[in-house]
Protein backbone atom coordinates (compact mmCIF):
# COMPACT_ATOMS: atom_id res chain seq x y z
CA UNK A 1 0.00 0.00 0.00
CA UNK A 2 1.19 3.37 -1.56
CA UNK A 3 2.41 5.99 1.93
CA UNK A 4 0.75 9.22 1.46
CA UNK A 5 1.85 12.58 1.64
CA UNK A 6 -1.25 15.12 3.28
CA UNK A 7 0.27 19.01 2.27
CA UNK A 8 -1.79 21.52 4.42
CA UNK A 9 -0.89 25.57 3.05
CA UNK A 10 -0.93 28.46 4.72
CA UNK A 11 -2.42 31.63 4.86
CA UNK A 12 -2.77 32.88 1.30
CA UNK A 13 -1.59 29.25 -0.37
CA UNK A 14 -3.48 27.14 -1.92
CA UNK A 15 -3.86 22.66 -2.24
CA UNK A 16 -2.30 23.05 -6.47
CA UNK A 17 1.09 23.32 -3.91
CA UNK A 18 0.76 20.06 -3.20
CA UNK A 19 2.08 19.62 -7.02
CA UNK A 20 5.65 20.77 -5.68
CA UNK A 21 5.73 17.74 -3.34
CA UNK A 22 4.15 15.20 -5.97
CA UNK A 23 7.26 15.84 -7.84
CA UNK A 24 9.46 15.86 -4.81
CA UNK A 25 8.39 12.51 -3.30
CA UNK A 26 7.06 10.38 -6.42
CA UNK A 27 6.74 7.26 -4.30
CA UNK A 28 3.91 8.75 -2.21
CA UNK A 29 0.43 9.23 -2.82
CA UNK A 30 0.56 13.46 -2.22
CA UNK A 31 -2.80 15.29 -1.59
CA UNK A 32 -3.03 19.09 -0.82
CA UNK A 33 -6.40 20.08 1.49
CA UNK A 34 -8.00 22.61 0.09
CA UNK A 35 -9.88 23.89 3.25
CA UNK A 36 -11.98 27.08 3.34
CA UNK A 37 -12.23 28.89 6.81
CA UNK A 38 -9.78 30.98 8.69
CA UNK A 39 -10.36 29.63 12.15
CA UNK A 40 -9.17 26.58 14.13
CA UNK A 41 -12.14 25.73 15.17
CA UNK A 42 -13.61 25.95 11.64
CA UNK A 43 -11.08 24.31 9.65
CA UNK A 44 -10.61 21.30 12.04
CA UNK A 45 -13.44 19.48 10.70
CA UNK A 46 -12.45 20.11 7.07
CA UNK A 47 -8.72 18.88 8.34
CA UNK A 48 -10.33 16.17 10.10
CA UNK A 49 -12.09 14.39 7.02
CA UNK A 50 -9.39 14.59 4.56
CA UNK A 51 -7.17 13.15 6.86
CA UNK A 52 -9.70 10.40 7.32
CA UNK A 53 -10.14 9.84 3.89
CA UNK A 54 -6.58 9.49 2.70
CA UNK A 55 -5.72 7.06 5.94
CA UNK A 56 -8.62 5.00 4.63
CA UNK A 57 -7.22 4.57 1.10
CA UNK A 58 -3.71 4.51 2.11
CA UNK A 59 -1.93 2.92 5.29
CA UNK A 60 0.51 5.56 6.72
CA UNK A 61 0.18 9.13 6.12
CA UNK A 62 2.92 11.94 6.37
CA UNK A 63 1.90 15.49 7.27
CA UNK A 64 4.03 18.64 5.71
CA UNK A 65 2.01 21.96 6.47
CA UNK A 66 3.18 25.76 6.07
CA UNK A 67 2.95 28.46 8.71
CA UNK A 68 -0.53 28.72 9.97
CA UNK A 69 -1.33 25.47 8.04
CA UNK A 70 0.74 23.95 10.65
CA UNK A 71 -1.26 25.47 13.66
CA UNK A 72 -4.32 24.49 12.11
CA UNK A 73 -3.17 20.80 11.54
CA UNK A 74 -2.00 20.66 14.95
CA UNK A 75 -5.23 21.85 16.35
CA UNK A 76 -7.40 19.33 14.22
CA UNK A 77 -4.68 16.48 14.50
CA UNK A 78 -3.78 15.69 17.95
CA UNK A 79 -4.23 11.92 18.72
CA UNK A 80 -4.28 10.87 15.03
CA UNK A 81 -2.27 8.28 13.71
CA UNK A 82 0.13 9.77 11.83
CA UNK A 83 3.75 8.67 10.87
CA UNK A 84 5.54 11.90 10.92
CA UNK A 85 5.13 16.00 10.46
CA UNK A 86 7.11 18.31 8.63
CA UNK A 87 6.32 21.43 9.90
CA UNK A 88 7.75 24.60 7.21
CA UNK A 89 7.56 28.27 9.51
CA UNK A 90 5.08 27.23 11.55
CA UNK A 91 2.95 29.08 14.08
CA UNK A 92 3.48 26.88 16.88
CA UNK A 93 2.20 29.81 19.66
CA UNK A 94 -0.90 31.13 17.95
CA UNK A 95 -1.64 33.52 21.49
CA UNK A 96 2.09 34.67 21.24
CA UNK A 97 1.35 35.81 17.73
CA UNK A 98 -1.87 37.29 18.67
CA UNK A 99 -0.35 39.39 21.57
CA UNK A 100 2.45 40.50 19.13
CA UNK A 101 -0.19 41.82 16.65
CA UNK A 102 -2.06 43.18 19.55
CA UNK A 103 0.93 45.11 20.15
CA UNK A 104 1.45 46.50 16.44
CA UNK A 105 -1.59 47.60 16.20
CA UNK A 106 -1.38 48.99 20.01
CA UNK A 107 -4.83 47.39 20.90
CA UNK A 108 -5.27 46.39 24.63
CA UNK A 109 -7.00 43.36 25.70
CA UNK A 110 -10.00 45.58 27.02
CA UNK A 111 -10.60 47.06 23.98
CA UNK A 112 -10.39 43.42 21.59
CA UNK A 113 -12.68 42.01 24.42
CA UNK A 114 -15.66 45.09 24.32
CA UNK A 115 -15.46 45.09 20.64
CA UNK A 116 -15.21 41.65 19.37
CA UNK A 117 -13.12 42.53 15.99
CA UNK A 118 -10.26 45.27 15.34
CA UNK A 119 -8.74 45.36 11.43
CA UNK A 120 -5.27 46.51 11.82
CA UNK A 121 -3.99 48.67 9.62
CA UNK A 122 -1.56 45.82 8.15
CA UNK A 123 -4.14 43.85 7.11
CA UNK A 124 -5.36 41.47 10.21
CA UNK A 125 -8.29 41.46 11.85
CA UNK A 126 -7.93 40.66 15.47
CA UNK A 127 -10.76 38.92 17.20
CA UNK A 128 -11.74 38.07 20.85
CA UNK A 129 -12.70 35.03 19.93
CA UNK A 130 -10.16 33.66 18.65
CA UNK A 131 -7.84 34.25 21.33
CA UNK A 132 -10.08 32.88 23.73
CA UNK A 133 -9.83 29.60 21.58
CA UNK A 134 -6.31 29.63 21.41
CA UNK A 135 -5.88 29.78 24.95
CA UNK A 136 -8.67 27.06 25.94
CA UNK A 137 -7.76 24.51 22.93
CA UNK A 138 -3.51 24.82 23.72
CA UNK A 139 -1.55 22.15 21.05
CA UNK A 140 -0.75 19.13 22.17
CA UNK A 141 1.42 17.34 19.87
CA UNK A 142 3.15 14.17 20.65
CA UNK A 143 4.11 13.26 16.57
CA UNK A 144 7.32 12.61 15.69
CA UNK A 145 7.94 16.16 13.81
CA UNK A 146 10.72 17.90 12.05
CA UNK A 147 10.68 21.92 12.21
CA UNK A 148 12.04 24.04 9.30
CA UNK A 149 12.45 27.43 10.25
CA UNK A 150 13.60 30.69 7.98
CA UNK A 151 16.34 32.87 10.42
CA UNK A 152 14.35 36.32 9.34
CA UNK A 153 11.05 34.50 10.13
CA UNK A 154 8.84 38.09 11.54
CA UNK A 155 5.64 36.24 12.81
CA UNK A 156 7.83 33.78 15.21
CA UNK A 157 10.77 33.93 17.02
CA UNK A 158 13.74 31.85 17.22
CA UNK A 159 12.61 31.32 20.92
CA UNK A 160 9.56 30.70 20.25
CA UNK A 161 9.79 28.09 17.73
CA UNK A 162 13.42 26.66 19.53
CA UNK A 163 11.36 26.16 22.92
CA UNK A 164 8.52 24.31 20.85
CA UNK A 165 10.74 22.37 19.69
CA UNK A 166 12.42 21.18 22.86
CA UNK A 167 9.28 20.82 24.38
CA UNK A 168 7.79 18.42 21.59
CA UNK A 169 11.17 16.76 20.85
CA UNK A 170 11.27 18.30 17.39
CA UNK A 171 14.51 18.38 15.24
CA UNK A 172 14.65 22.10 14.35
CA UNK A 173 16.46 23.27 11.06
CA UNK A 174 17.51 26.53 10.22
CA UNK A 175 18.05 28.43 6.91
CA UNK A 176 19.79 31.86 8.48
CA UNK A 177 18.42 33.51 5.81
CA UNK A 178 15.70 32.43 4.79
CA UNK A 179 12.09 34.42 5.14
CA UNK A 180 8.62 32.93 6.80
CA UNK A 181 7.58 32.22 3.24
CA UNK A 182 10.22 29.98 1.23
CA UNK A 183 9.71 31.14 -1.87
CA UNK A 184 12.98 32.41 -3.58
CA UNK A 185 15.12 29.67 -5.77
CA UNK A 186 17.87 29.28 -2.99
CA UNK A 187 15.00 29.26 -0.08
CA UNK A 188 13.18 26.59 -2.20
CA UNK A 189 16.41 24.33 -2.90
CA UNK A 190 17.32 25.11 0.88
CA UNK A 191 13.32 23.34 1.84
CA UNK A 192 13.38 20.56 -0.86
CA UNK A 193 17.14 19.54 0.63
CA UNK A 194 15.68 19.47 4.09
CA UNK A 195 12.06 17.47 3.12
CA UNK A 196 14.36 14.75 1.12
CA UNK A 197 16.78 14.17 4.66
CA UNK A 198 13.38 14.30 6.64
CA UNK A 199 11.41 11.66 4.65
Amino acid sequence: MKKAILYIQGKGGSAAEAEHYKRLCPEYDVFGLDYQFSTPWETKPEIISGYESLKEKCGSVILVANSIGAFFAMNALTGRKIERALLISPIVNMERLILDMMQWANVTEAELREKREIETSFGEVLSWDYLCYVRENPIVWTIPTDILYAGKDSLTSYETVSRFAGKINASLTVMEHGEHWFHTEEQMNFLDGWLKRCI
